[in-house]
């Protein structure tokens, strides 16, 4: 593998950390403050913003709290307490990310996620010491539905796009890191963010869990894509 390096940016939610569920919990518990039901289409639409976004969403759609940052502070605290307590790593994402490391590939995470609930998961998940950089949309300036957030978690990787793959668990952002170049691995976690379906007809790689990944094996195909 001389001359082929390579280089791995993870998504956090739903992809390293199995933490979609809590999305949904808060998702229900901002419906029942503000009295609402949320719809197929509102929660497809959650899927693909930023916590501030979704702060916006929720107050201007549904009068939610004195401003979108007030609300934004309500996911905030709620979701902090999660992270800080109860993020775990999907089954194998640990064993996978670990076993890299081992093999000198430089990874990193690259997520919607601000980064003080990023870091307090990634942290309590076991995950952090392995990263070379843990990097949010809101530290690149722009949502995954462009690849800044990839490219900037990328610096501290030094690799080029063709030679670093992004795993994620989300169809929009599995078509922005193929636009961008770099190589793709769909990890499914719901229907919400992308179908396996979906997910196998845009991605390079599909896999419903880490453990269906060995490391050689993956470390095998991404030199030889370069």
């Amino acid at each position: 593998m001389v001359g082929k390096k390579i280089g791995v940016i993870y998504d956090c939610d739903g992809t390293l950390v199995d933490s979609m569920r809590v999305w949904r919990e808060l998702e229900d518990e901002l419906a029942a403050r503000g009295g609402f039901t949320l719809t197929k289409a509102d929660t497809d639409h959650i899927t693909t913003l930023t916590i501030p976004e979704c702060g916006d969403f929720f107050h201007e759609k549904f009068g939610l709290g004195a401003s979108g940052a007030a609300v934004k502070a309500m996911i905030d605290e709620f979701m902090m307490d999660y992270y800080r307590t109860r993020a775990e790593g999907r089954p194998g994402a640990l064993d996978f990310v670990r076993a890299l490391a081992e093999r000198g590939v430089p990874q990193a995470v690259a997520s919607s996620t601000p980064r003080p609930l990023l870091e307090a998961g990634l942290a309590h998940a076991g995950f952090a010491p392995y990263m070379a950089a843990i990097v949010s949309v809101d530290d690149a300036g722009a949502s995954k539905r462009e690849p800044a957030v990839y490219d900037l978690a990328r610096e501290a990787l030094g690799t080029t796009r063709a030679q670093t793959w992004g795993f994620e668990d989300a169809l929009y952002a599995v078509r922005t890191l193929a636009a961008a170049g770099y190589g793709t691995v769909g990890v499914y976690d719901n229907d919400l963010a992308g179908s396996y379906d979906d997910l196998a007809a845009e991605a390079d790689l599909v896999i419903r869990d880490f453990r269906q990944l060995n490391p050689d094996d993956f470390m095998g195909r991404a030199a030889a894509r370069l």
